[in-house]
């Protein structure tokens, strides 16, 4: 059952370059996020050569909204960008999977015929909101999780959740790491190529252009992955190395309804064949990719020989470890140009991210559909299924 409603279809689709979450030596040190959203949203208006007021809603994801992000980052970046004030905007918070389900959402709201004309995005600096800074007020306006819940759920933080994962699935260290490995050749190998140059947008920042993603480190090795210490216990096998970075980064896909498409005389790049979110347990947490990618694939009459390119955010390398295993799927389909464990994980942006670049890249390579998929903290998967037209 592909998705009801209008046919949805995406014609734009960007991203800037993923910088470092450093306070000191990340590109975006000086920058604030609403300037790299904002950016986005002016760069997709016009490579579509529309308008901007035919834009009828924006929705965006952010993980932390506190500081700069707070207050709908959406609506702020676009005011800021100097857009149309007739043009509402929101900001949602799906965790991880919050770019995803904003250009979900967006998709929607077209299918449903609320709107014709939406913008999907996403954003997150790290390096000025770090992760989980809402801990800090926690004495004074109390935690999201308290007795009641945690007495139904030992939530613990991520990473140990990739630990149970890779003990569940007895995925031994060396695979995380040549995972790890893996996502730094590919995305070396992409940069060099140039396989991300349309889907960047060049951003100047104190007389420096910045083109290309900060994080990826083409000379890594897997004696040098080897050598690092487990970060979230001891005896661990989830290391900074075959964990996703902590990065700053914004990206906007750009939709409309295919008949407002051909009236505005915009040609559609790739359809919304159907998204989907699922839930699963909250310890394990990390595990959503594989029934999202299942229920997809049921639900559309596929198997995953049928899917052309796939791309699983490298959260933890045991999320795809253990995706891997319970899908069988073709692994020279799988994240072909690197992941977040190499291009970095700006939390409220990946998923905008990884639709642009799976765009891309279908194009690139003349495939036809793609599927997204995305682990969210709290126990969720997000999944988006396109076809090129």
């Amino acid at each position: 059952m592909p998705q009801s409603g209008r046919e949805v279809v995406i014609v734009e689709a960007v991203r800037t370059p993923i910088g470092r979450g450093h306070k000191e030596k990340g590109y975006y040190k000086d920058t604030h996020p609403n300037e790299l959203l904002g950016r986005c949203y002016t760069e997709v208006i016009e490579r579509a050569g529309i308008e901007a007021g035919e834009v009828e809603d924006v929705v965006a994801g952010c993980v932390q909204q506190y500081g700069e992000q707070m207050f709908n980052v959406a609506r702020n970046a676009w005011l800021q960008a100097g857009l149309p004030i007739e043009t509402p905007a929101t900001t949602v918070d799906r965790q991880c999977g919050s770019a995803q389900q904003a250009v979900n959402f967006a998709a929607a709201l077209i299918a449903a015929g609320v709107h014709d004309v939406a913008i999907g995005s996403g954003v997150e600096h790290m390096a000025h909101v770090p992760m989980g800074i809402g801990f800090n007020w926690v004495d004074e306006v109390g935690s999201p999780w308290p007795p009641a819940l945690m007495e139904r759920y030992s939530l613990i933080p991520q990473g140990l959740s990739a630990e149970m994962i890779a003990d569940q699935w007895e995925i031994p260290r060396s695979e995380l790491d040549e995972l790890g490995l893996r996502s730094h050749q590919l995305a070396a190998r992409a940069t060099e190529e140039g396989r991300f140059e349309r889907e960047i947008v060049p951003f100047k920042v104190n007389g420096s252009t910045y083109v290309s993603d900060q994080g990826i480190r083409p000379d890594t090795t897997i004696e040098a992955l080897a050598q690092l210490k487990p970060v979230f216990k001891p005896d661990g096998r989830v290391t900074a190395g075959n964990s996703s970075q902590i990065s700053d980064g914004a990206a906007a896909v750009l939709l409309m309804a295919r008949e407002k498409a051909e009236a505005l005389g915009v040609a559609p790049r790739a359809r919304i064949m159907d998204q989907t979110t699922v839930g699963v347990d909250p310890v394990i947490m990390l595990t959503g990719p594989i029934p999202a990618t299942q229920k997809l694939l049921a639900r559309n009459g596929m198997k995953i020989e049928d899917i052309d390119v796939f791309e699983v955010n490298e959260a933890f390398a045991p999320v795809v470890a253990a995706w891997r295993r319970e899908l069988e799927p073709d692994m020279d389909r799988v994240n072909v140009n690197g992941g977040a464990m190499a291009l970095g994980h700006p939390l409220g942006s990946t998923g905008a991210r990884l639709i642009t670049t799976l765009l891309h890249e279908l194009e690139r390579s003349d495939k036809e559909t793609g599927l997204v998929t995305m682990c969210c903290g709290g126990g969720l998967g997000t999944g988006t299924l396109i076809q090129r037209v």
